[in-house]
């Protein structure tokens, strides 16, 4: 399942970006008939959001992707302790590009099912369109809080299922079956209820098929 899910995004690394970003008329038109319009731009200026511009601690992003959405975020907290963590070497690659010249950021590759970092490591961890492409998210729900220190945030946004017809038969009949999404998906009664069993604080947004959302640890 792991290889691919890899296999997936390496053949789509070229596109990866102009999908999210809605870089062309047809990503836009994909985004309109598939996902009712949602607007990644939008959902991940309100997840960054969350993270204070002046905050200089310890941060997980998990995964990074590209960076197409956190390169700006990420290169302006000059005080924070940044680290970057992908499973696919052609993601992680595109992203350690656009963080060259910034000694705060590290990139290394891993499994978020098993985090190479000791518990309570992270003041926040951050996982902007990962969750629904893990093939193990119960065990990534454990692992981000595990290295998550107590009172620190957990930030996050991914798709939910039950939202809309249209956008659960893309997911189920050709994004899961190319390995970019791996199924079984929550409902948000049940990302809900997980999040409560884990976080004091749980704050949940839905934008149409998508959460986002900013919990903070007991």
């Amino acid at each position: 399942m792991k290889d691919k899910i890899k296999d997936a995004y390496e053949s789509s690394k070229t596109i990866y970006d102009d999908v999210l970003t809605q870089g062309n008329v047809f990503s836009r038109l994909y985004i309109k008939l598939f996902w009712s319009g949602t607007d990644d731009n939008v959902i991940a200026e309100k997840v960054l959001s969350y993270i204070p511009d002046d905050f200089s601690g310890q941060l997980l992003d998990v995964p990074v992707g590209t960076a197409v959405f956190t390169k700006n975020k990420w290169s302006s907290l000059k005080n924070a302790h940044i680290t970057c963590l992908d499973y696919s070497k052609d993601m992680l690659e595109q992203a350690q590009t656009r963080f060259t010249d910034y000694t705060h950021i590290q990139c290394i590759q891993g499994d978020v099912g098993n985090l190479p970092m000791t518990d309570e490591t992270f003041d926040i961890v951050l996982s902007m369109n990962g969750f629904h492409a893990f093939p193990d998210k119960i065990k990534a729900f454990q692992e981000t809080h595990r290295v998550l220190k107590p009172g620190g945030d957990f930030i996050a946004c991914f798709y939910i299922e039950g939202k809309s017809k249209r956008t659960d038969w893309l997911v189920k009949n050709i994004l899961a079956k190319k390995g970019w999404f791996t199924p079984p998906f929550q409902t948000e009664e049940e990302l809900k209820d997980i999040l409560e069993k884990l976080y004091q604080i749980v704050d949940i947004q839905i934008d149409r098929s998508m959460v986002y959302f900013h919990c903070r640890k007991r």
